[in-house]
């Protein structure tokens, strides 16, 4: 009896687990809802950007990051290696979106980079961005080429949907004439200010 017991405890604890797993990541997997008094950001757009970086004749990536956020946290990997890769062709800046307070230490640890951090909460409305993770890709000029997912998968391991990748090589070869499918331009992740769905 003490033996059906203990697995009648254990396999209603699996089946608790099993829906809190599966609540969380359905609850991810849904886009992010659009904010009443969001304003769309055009391709093309130019974007006066506040924050100043030191190469003002290359693109840039801004990484919208949110610490607290769990998508965030699983992206750190995927903007790396793009930093990593296209670093010397494209600037690549990191602002937090967050109501907690961090260092750009604290952050640049997070990521094993040192590339400029900034809490600039004005830049992510002026380019279009309500959730975290998501990007902002401007050309030289400071035009808006991509706003978007870095990826389909949560953990951005599909090449074929390596959005933010895609867009990088993109405009590096100046091809104005891509289009990104809806999975590539709808925000999932977690609202802003706070990480919430």
């Amino acid at each position: 009896m003490k033996k059906i017991i203990i697995s009648a405890w254990l396999l209603i604890l699996l089946i608790v687990i099993g829906m809190l797993f599966w609540i969380n990541e359905w609850k991810y997997s849904l886009p992010t809802p659009v904010p009443d008094d969001y304003h769309a950001v055009k391709q093309g757009q130019y974007i006066a950007l506040k924050i100043k970086l030191n190469d003002t004749t290359k693109p840039v990536f801004i990484h919208f990051f949110n610490p607290a956020c769990p998508c965030s946290r699983f992206n750190v990997p995927a903007f790396r290696k793009l930093a990593t890769k296209y670093g010397k062709q494209v600037n690549f800046a990191i602002i937090v979106l967050s109501s907690e307070h961090y260092t750009v230490k604290e952050i640049q640890e997070k990521f094993d980079l040192n590339i400029p951090v900034f809490f600039d909460a004005p830049t992510a409305v002026a380019c279009g961005v309500y959730s975290t993770p998501q990007v902002a890709l401007l050309d030289s000029k400071r035009r808006l080429f991509y706003r978007g997912n870095y990826n389909s998968s949560r953990y951005c391991t599909d090449e074929r949907t390596n959005y933010a990748a895609i867009a990088v090589r993109k405009l590096i070869d100046n091809d104005y004439h891509t289009t990104f499918s809806t999975l590539a331009l709808r925000a999932y992740g977690c609202s802003l200010p706070d990480c919430k769905k």
